[in-house]
C-alpha cells in the first residue's frame, strides 16, 4: 500500500463499508488459524476501499511476516528492509503513541529477533507488553490479530530463550485468554525442552479445540504428526 494512499484514506476519515467490515472480520478469522498472509491480503483490500481501521493491522502484520522471513535468511539488512518500511509507514501515517507505538515496538523486537539480538529484543518487547498490559487494564483492546503478549512468547521461542518464552506465554494466557497461537507456542516449547508429556497435552489441546473448516494449516498438521509419537499414546486424536 503506497503511503500516499494511506494518507488519503486517513484524511477522508470515511467509515468502513459493510464489504470492508466483512473483510476485516475475515482477516481476523484467517489470523486465528495462523494464515497471517491471508489476513494481510484482506486487510489491504479493506484499507484500499477506504477503511482506515484496516491500516494499522495491515501494516503491523505485513511487518511481522517480513521479520520472520528475514530470520530465515539470517536477518541481513536487505531482508529487514520491508520490516523497517512497515515501521516507518506506521509512524508516518498513524503516529508514535497508542496502538501504533505498540505495533512499532513489536516489529522492532521482531527485527532484533531476526538478528538474534536478544538484549534489544528484550528492551522492545518488554515495553510493548507493558504498554499493552496498561491498555488491557483500562479495558482498551490489545493489538489486533497477534497481541504483543503473544508476540513476546513467539519471539523468545524463536531465539531459544525458553524460560522467557514460558513466562511470556503464561502471562499472555492470563491477560488475553488461551488462544491457538499460545497453545501452539507452549506445545513447541515443551517439545524443544523434551517435556514430551506437556507437548503431547498442548498439541492435543490444539487439535481438540480446532473449529475452523477448510484446508488444515501446517501448524495443525504439525500437531497431528507429533501426536503419533509413542509418548502420546493413550490420547485421542480426532480427525
Amino acid at each position: 500500500m503506497p503511503i500516499a494512499l494511506l494518507v488519503l484514506v486517513l484524511a477522508q476519515g470515511r467509515q468502513c463499508t459493510p464489504e470492508a467490515t466483512a473483510l476485516m472480520k475475515a482477516a481476523t478469522e484467517r489470523a486465528a488459524v495462523f494464515d497471517v498472509a491471508g489476513a494481510v491480503q484482506r486487510l489491504q483490500a479493506a484499507a484500499m476501499s477506504g477503511c482506515a481501521d484496516a491500516i494499522l493491522p495491515a501494516l503491523y502484520l505485513r511487518g511481522w511476516i517480513a521479520a520472520h522471513e528475514a530470520y530465515r535468511v539470517g536477518g541481513s539488512p536487505e531482508s529487514l528492509r520491508p520490516v523497517l518500511q512497515s515501521i516507518a509507514t506506521l509512524q508516518d501515517t498513524l503516529g508514535k503513541s497508542g496502538p501504533p507505538q505498540i505495533a512499532t515496538l513489536v516489529l522492532q523486537a521482531a527485527a532484533a529477533a531476526a538478528q538474534s539480538e536478544r538484549d534489544e529484543l528484550a528492551l522492545m518487547i518488554d515495553y510493548a507488553v507493558q504498554l499493552e498490559d496498561r491498555d488491557l487494564t483500562v479495558k482498551r483492546p490489545a493489538l489486533p490479530m497477534i497481541t504483543a503478549h503473544e508476540a513476546a512468547g513467539d519471539l523468545w521461542l524463536q531465539v531459544h530463550r525458553y524460560d522467557d518464552a514460558r513466562r511470556a506465554y503464561a502471562k499472555a494466557a492470563e491477560r488475553i485468554g488461551v488462544t491457538p497461537r499460545i497453545t501452539l507456542g507452549l506445545a513447541r516449547l515443551a517439545a524443544r525442552v523434551d517435556a514430551l508429556a506437556t507437548a503431547c497435552k498442548q498439541y492435543q489441546m490444539l487439535v481438540t479445540s480446532w473449529k475452523a473448516t477448510g484446508p488444515e494449516p501446517p501448524e495443525l498438521s504439525e500437531a497431528r504428526m507429533f501426536l503419533t509419537n509413542p509418548a502420546c499414546q493413550g490420547l485421542a486424536t480426532p480427525r
